[in-house]
């Protein structure tokens, strides 16, 4: 386990001096450390021992390749926004197969009610700000949603260390998710990059270490 160790070191570093290079440091700074940070998770995911199964190992593999995508999509100087929210999805969808591939479906209503309320509330503050991107931030948010509740239902059933990072994973991910779209479409939030970032790289991070398989349930 010593190398997991050290990507997980890595990762944290690197994903630190790209919050710092964010407020202060140059854009080439800002280029090498994002995706770096997201490629070393991924490369995390890909050699941690004993996966709980390998179709999940490499379906979580593929849903933080495409977050990479994402990444890179939306630090370009271009507006890229919609590319990065295609990647993204992409990604949330990667994600929702790999939590499928160890329980099924599964639909407890007061799991699916929990997500379901969040998600409307975000969707209904973003509603009157998002202009032409209405149908796409429907459409991710949606997305985003099963993602979190199906991460949840996913622990709900099993109950062990694997499943509950995931779950706590996918619940940063919406807390990153949201901040980055409350901050773009309705108001500038303070502090944007560090709440943005250390919620999406925990998420990533915790999605990542759920493909390990800890043994004993919780």
């Amino acid at each position: 386990m010593i190398l997991p160790l050290i990507l997980t070191m890595l990762a944290i570093i690197s994903g630190l001096l790209y919050i710092w290079a964010a407020r202060a440091g140059s854009a080439r700074q800002r280029y090498l450390f994002k995706p770096l940070t997201t490629a070393l998770i991924l490369v995390l995911a890909a050699t941690l021992t004993d996966p709980v199964s390998d179709i999940y190992r490499w379906l979580v593999v593929l849903g933080i390749l495409f977050s990479i995508g994402g990444d890179i999509f939306l630090m370009l100087p271009q507006d890229r926004f919609v590319f990065g929210l295609i990647s993204f999805l992409i990604a949330h969808l990667f994600f929702i197969f790999a939590y499928l591939s160890r329980t099924g479906f599964h639909f407890t209503w007061w799991i699916f009610a929990i997500y379901a309320v969040y998600t409307g509330l975000l969707i209904y503050l973003l509603w009157p700000h998002a202009g032409s991107l209405r149908a796409p931030v429907l459409v991710y948010g949606l997305i985003l949603m099963v993602m979190g509740w199906q991460a949840a239902e996913q622990w709900w059933v099993l109950r062990d260390p694997s499943a509950l990072l995931a779950a706590l994973g996918a619940i940063l991910f919406l807390l990153s998710d949201s901040v980055l779209a409350l901050d773009k479409f309705r108001a500038p939030i303070a502090n944007r990059d560090v709440l943005i970032m250390t919620t999406y790289y925990g998420a990533l991070m915790l999605i990542a270490w759920s493909v390990h398989q800890f043994g004993a349930a919780i």
